[in-house]
C-alpha cells in the first residue's frame, strides 16, 4: 500500500540553568580572550617602543663619537703645527694620535652596535633582518608626565586588558560553578511537530503532536557533588590570578613613576654636565693655543665630553623608556605612547 508523510520538528530548552549558564562562561570567556589579544598588543607595542629608542639612543652615540673623532682631528692638525715651529713636543703629537685612533675605534664599535640595534628592531617590526633602511631621527622632546599614583592607578585599572582578562575569566569560573549547582536542578523541554500524512499528498490529513519532558536529576548527586567542587576550585583560583594581577599592577605603576622621577632628574644632571664639559674643553683648547698647558689636560676634557655626551644620550634613552614603561603600566599603550613621548 502506499503511504505518504511529510513532518517539521522543532525541539526546545524552555527551563535548563546549567545550560545557560554554561552559555554565558563561554561568553565570558570570549570577552577574556579578546582582552588578551589587546593586551599582546599592548605588549608588542611596548617591545617596539623599546626596541626603536635603543636604536635611537645608538644612533645618538654614533653620531657623537663622529664629532669627537673631528675634534680629535683638529687637535692633532693644531699640535702637529705647534710641534712643526717648535711649540710642541712629539710626545704631545704621541698623545693627540692616540686620541683620535682610539675615538675612531669607538666610533667602529658604535656602528657595529648600531647595526646590531636596526636587525633586532626590523626583526620585531616583521621586516627582514637583511632590508637596509634609515632611522627617521631622535625624538622631539617631550614635556614632562604630569600624572600621580592615584591618577595613574585609576587608569590602569580602568585600561589594563591583563586585569580585565583575568576578570572576564572569574566571571566564567562563577559562571560554571553555577552551572555545576544548577545539575540538582529539575529542567524542561517541549517539542512538537506538524505534518501531513496520507496515501498520496492529494488525500492526505494534518498531523501534529505536542511533548513536553520534565527531567529530574534523582540519582546524580555525588556526580554533582564533584563538579561543584571542581568549580569552587577553579573559581578560588581565578579569583587569586585578579589579586595577583591587581598587585602586579600596583607594582608596574609604581616602579614605572619612580623611574620616571629618576631619570627626569638624571637627564638635567647630564644635560647640565655635557655644557659644562664643552666649555671646559673650549677653555682647555683655548689655554692650549696660548701655550699655557699641553695636551694631557686636553685629551683628559675631551674624554670627559665624551663621557658626557654619551652620559646624556644615555639618560635621555632611559628617560623616554621609563616614560613608555609608563604607558604599558597605565594601559592603552599605543594612545600613550604617542601622549608621553610627544610622537608627531
Amino acid at each position: 500500500f502506499n503511504y505518504f508523510g511529510l513532518r517539521s520538528t522543532l525541539t526546545q530548552k524552555v527551563f535548563d540553568l546549567t545550560a545557560l549558564n554554561n552559555y554565558r562562561s563561554a561568553q565570558e570567556l570570549l570577552q577574556a580572550n579578546v582582552a588578551g589579544m589587546r593586551d599582546a598588543r599592548d605588549l608588542v607595542a611596548y617591545a617596539v617602543t623599546g626596541a626603536y629608542l635603543q636604536a635611537i639612543a645608538a644612533g645618538g652615540r654614533v653620531l657623537a663619537a663622529h664629532a669627537q673623532v673631528d675634534t680629535a682631528a683638529a687637535l692633532l692638525k693644531q699640535t702637529q703645527d705647534r710641534k712643526s715651529v717648535g711649540l710642541a713636543a712629539e710626545i704631545d703629537v704621541n698623545r693627540s694620535t692616540i686620541e683620535w685612533q682610539t675615538q675612531q675605534q669607538r666610533v667602529t664599535t658604535l656602528e657595529n652596535d648600531l647595526a646590531k640595534q636596526k636587525i633586532n628592531l626590523a626583526r620585531l617590526i616583521g621586516l627582514p633582518p637583511s632590508d637596509s633602511y634609515e632611522l627617521a631621527g631622535e625624538l622631539p622632546p617631550s614635556p614632562p608626565v604630569d600624572l600621580n599614583f592615584d591618577r595613574a592607578m585609576a587608569q590602569a585599572v580602568e585600561n589594563r586588558f591583563d586585569l580585565k582578562a583575568a576578570e572576564a575569566q572569574l566571571r566564567a569560573a562563577e559562571r560554571t560553578k553555577a552551572a555545576a549547582s544548577a545539575e540538582r536542578l529539575p529542567s524542561l523541554d517541549v517539542s512538537a511537530d506538524y505534518g501531513a500524512i496520507g496515501t498520496n499528498p492529494g488525500q492526505s490529513h494534518g498531523t501534529f503532536t505536542f511533548v513536553g519532558t520534565l527531567r529530574v536529576p534523582i540519582w546524580n548527586g555525588g556526580k554533582t557533588g564533584g563538579s561543584i567542587e571542581q568549580a569552587d576550585a577553579a573559581l578560588a583560583q581565578r579569583r587569586a590570578e585578579v589579586e595577583d594581577t591587581r598587585g602586579r599592577i600596583e607594582s608596574d605603576v609604581r616602579q614605572a613613576l619612580l623611574d620616571l622621577e629618576t631619570t627626569r632628574r638624571q637627564m638635567v644632571l647630564a644635560t647640565n654636565n655635557k655644557q659644562v664639559a664643552r666649555k671646559t674643553l673650549e677653555l682647555t683648547k683655548q689655554r692650549f693655543g696660548a701655550g699655557v698647558t699641553d695636551t694631557v689636560e686636553v685629551v683628559q676634557t675631551q674624554e670627559s665630553v665624551a663621557t658626557a655626551d654619551f652620559d646624556y644620550i644615555t639618560s635621555m634613552f632611559s628617560y623616554n623608556l621609563a616614560k613608555a614603561a609608563l604607558a604599558h603600566a597605565i594601559g592603552d599603550t599605543e594612545t600613550n605612547l604617542e601622549r608621553f613621548l610627544a610622537v608627531p
